[in-house]
This record gives C-alpha cells, sequence and structure tokens, in this order.
C-alpha cells in the first residue's frame, strides 16, 4: 500500500502511525504499507526516523513479554525477503537499517528501511508481505499521487497532512478503497473493508457488506 507523506505532514505522527501499521505482524497484512512517497523537502527527516522507529522494535517470539514484532510465517518468507532486497540493491536502493535474517533458528527478519528507491525495483511493483519499508520522494502532492495510483493494485492506503486542501484532493483522487488520513489503519466494523481496480469487489463490514447477500428486482407497472 502506498503511503504519501506531504510536505507540511507531523512527522512524528506520520512515524508512529505508519511505522505501526508497516510493521505490525512483520508486515504480514494486507493493508501493510511498503511504498513510502515523502516530499522532498522532509526525506531526509522522515528516512532517519523512520530508522529510528525500525532499530527500536524488539524482535522476538510473538508470545514472549516485550516483544514487538514478531517472525514471518515460514522459511519461505525468508527467501522471498532476501530476493526483494538483493532486487533493490541492484536497482540503487540503499539500506538503511536491517536488510537480512536475525539469527540461524526461526524465521526473524529485521525490520528494513529502504532508500533511493527506484521505480522499476520489484519492491515498489509487487506487496513484499514483509517487514520492507521502501523511502521515495516527491516534489509535488500530483505527482505523488500519480505514483500511488500507477499500479494496478488498490487495496488500501494513508497519507498525513495539515492542509485540508490535500485531504481533498487525496480523498478524491488516491485510487484505493480504503483510505486513512493522519491516523494508523482503522477498519471498525461500521467502515467498508474493500478495495478497487485488482484489489478486489466488493466489501467487507459497513452496509455494503451486505450486498453480496441481497438479489435486486427492479419492476416497472403501468397502471391498467
Amino acid at each position: 500500500a502506498p503511503v504519501i507523506v506531504a510536505e507540511d505532514a507531523d512527522v512524528a505522527l506520520a512515524i508512529k502511525a505508519a511505522g505501526a501499521a508497516k510493521f505490525r505482524n512483520a508486515g504480514q497484512v494486507c493493508i501493510s504499507p511498503t511504498r513510502f512517497l515523502v516530499h522532498n523537502s522532509i526525506r531526509e527527516e522522515f528516512a532517519a526516523a523512520l530508522v529510528k522507529h525500525a532499530e527500536g522494535l524488539q524482535l522476538g517470539d510473538g508470545l514472549a513479554e516485550g516483544t514487538t514484532i514478531g517472525p514471518l510465517a515460514n522459511a519461505r518468507r525468508l527467501t522471498a525477503m532476501s530476493k526483494v532486497l538483493d532486487d533493490a540493491r541492484k536497482t540503487g536502493a540503499k539500506v538503511e537499517t536491517g536488510g537480512e535474517r536475525v539469527g540461524s533458528e526461526g524465521n526473524f527478519f529485521a525490520p528494513t528501511v529502504l532508500t533511493n528507491v527506484s521505480l522499476e525495483s520489484d519492491v515498489f511493483n509487487n506487496e513484499p508481505f514483509g517487514p520492507i519499508a521502501a523511502i521515495r520522494g516527491f516534489d509535488t502532492l500530483e505527482e505523488a499521487i500519480a505514483e500511488a495510483n500507477r499500479l494496478p493494485f488498490g487495496l488500501a492506503g494513508y497519507a498525513f497532512t495539515k492542509s485540508f486542501r490535500n485531504v481533498h484532493l487525496l480523498s478524491q483522487q488516491m485510487e484505493v478503497g480504503m483510505l486513512w488520513i493522519n491516523q494508523p489503519a482503522t477498519p471498525w466494523p461500521e467502515m467498508p473493508f474493500g478495495g478497487v481496480k485488482d484489489s478486489g469487489y466488493g466489501s467487507e463490514g459497513g452496509p455494503e457488506a451486505m450486498e453480496g447477500y441481497l438479489v435486486t428486482k427492479a419492476v416497472s407497472v403501468t397502471a391498467a
């Protein structure tokens, strides 16, 4: 999922919310953010803060007290993460933190932050389904929205801004089924949960969830 961090964004809030969303369940969540599009004026500040957040996570047994990020689902996911990282490096990305397996037992992969990520890289075109955050800068909000919409997927999106104008633009133009602005993912029961484009049809949650169980009938009558 794309994350747009506008020039006027509260960086601390963006790190707290998007960082939590990114590394939740080690990034193995369908609405996990991966493509972090950050305005160039705050890109370095944001990257440094996200690195600090990632390095502050406690990797370990999910049932152990103090653990804040657990393992990947299986050994295949470790191989998949390594392939994503190899591709990112080959296409010019810089690994700011993480980027490798942790320990020789278990399926633990270090929370990873990448910068200078190419649009051609695998991580910017396919969901890694793991603890990898990829950062790329932008100059205009329109540019960021165009990049967010570039892929054929559209389940979830995130944005951070203090401007109501930006909020309106983002809410109208981002091609996603769910958009969270200035907050982490909060799929309430009354909120439709679903995507657009190649991310599926229909919604779970909200009154829209009932549509799949209904039969629509149109009846037209002319009085005799």
